[in-house]
């Protein structure tokens, strides 16, 4: 049995973080990395208290994270099992947001309205940007917060943003097809004001995607960040054999723009993102002031 490899100092007292955010941790790391695919029983109540030497509430409260998380199922007379993926997956090399990728996607508008902000309005090369804030939810369950900067000259209004694409929505009504960005992706921990948007703990690892877009001529569109749920939405990246070509240099092309790295970064970065979101749900999201569980 798999737990039997594992040190039983796996769970050790003596580290900062609490018990059962260790005891999570080791069992996530298992279901996430394949070790334990959907349906598969996990260790009772017993054995996981005999193996770390730690009590039957601190096994529980491990195993409530887990289920608040959508990783296990639980059940009287059965115990607790590996639940089915609830995952959606994003190209992350498209232009195209989550509206067009995913089925059965809603979204919400939270904001519309002018706000000054000295890189967004540096980053457009304009005056006045207004300040786009949205949520996008799947199945009824929040995926993604998305702040969107744009020039204040482009006349948009929440009843057109609500369940729509804002790509579709500009180049429907003004005209402009976006063809070209930069993308920049991290692992972030979720903020007071994130959580509650996504129904999340606080401190929760979050995957954060953000950049800049251009139209056809080279101009800036947009500015955005999108914080997505980690458990909800992976990334998935296309790669080809050979030689990288390199980077367009078309005039007026995001590399003129400080502060926002190539597509060809997004790779390396997503790479690392494994790592950065094991320790940030290990050492943040377990014991964060007010947490709440996830849903």
């Amino acid at each position: 049995m798999w737990l039997d490899e594992l040190a039983d100092d796996a769970v050790d007292p003596t580290r900062r973080v609490p018990l059962h955010a260790q005891l999570s941790a080791v069992l996530r790391s298992r279901i996430t990395d394949g070790s334990l695919p959907a349906g598969s029983m996990l260790p009772t109540e017993a054995e996981l208290t005999e193996k770390f030497g730690i009590s039957r509430s601190v096994v529980r409260q491990a195993l409530l994270a887990l289920t608040g998380d959508g990783l296990v199922l639980r059940s009287r007379g059965r115990g607790s099992v590996v639940a089915p993926p609830g995952e959606h997956h994003r190209l992350v090399q498209r232009m195209s947001g989550l509206s067009t990728q995913l089925d059965e996607v809603t979204t919400e508008v939270l904001s519309l309205a002018p706000e000054r902000d000295a890189l967004a309005e540096s980053t457009l090369g304009v005056r006045e940007v207004v300040a786009l804030h949205r949520l996008r939810s799947a199945a009824g369950s929040p995926i993604a917060l998305i702040h969107t900067w744009l020039p204040s000259t482009l006349a948009l209004s929440p009843e057109e943003l609500t369940n729509a694409s804002l790509h579709s929505l500009l180049r429907r009504k003004h005209g402009i097809s976006i063809v070209t960005g930069r993308r920049q992706v991290r692992a972030v921990a979720a903020s007071p004001s994130q959580a509650e948007s996504l129904r999340v703990a606080v401190g929760s690892p979050l995957l954060l995607l953000e950049g800049t877009s251009f139209d056809a001529a080279g101009l800036p569109v947009e500015m955005f960040r999108t914080w997505h749920r980690a458990d909800r939405v992976v990334f998935d990246l296309d790669v080809v054999k050979g030689d990288i070509a390199e980077p367009s240099t078309m005039t007026g092309s995001p590399q003129s723009h400080p502060g926002m790295t190539s597509n060809l970064g997004v790779a390396d970065r997503a790479r690392a993102l494994a790592l950065d979101l094991q320790v940030l749900a290990e050492d943040l999201g377990s014991h964060a002031p007010g947490m709440r569980p996830g849903d």
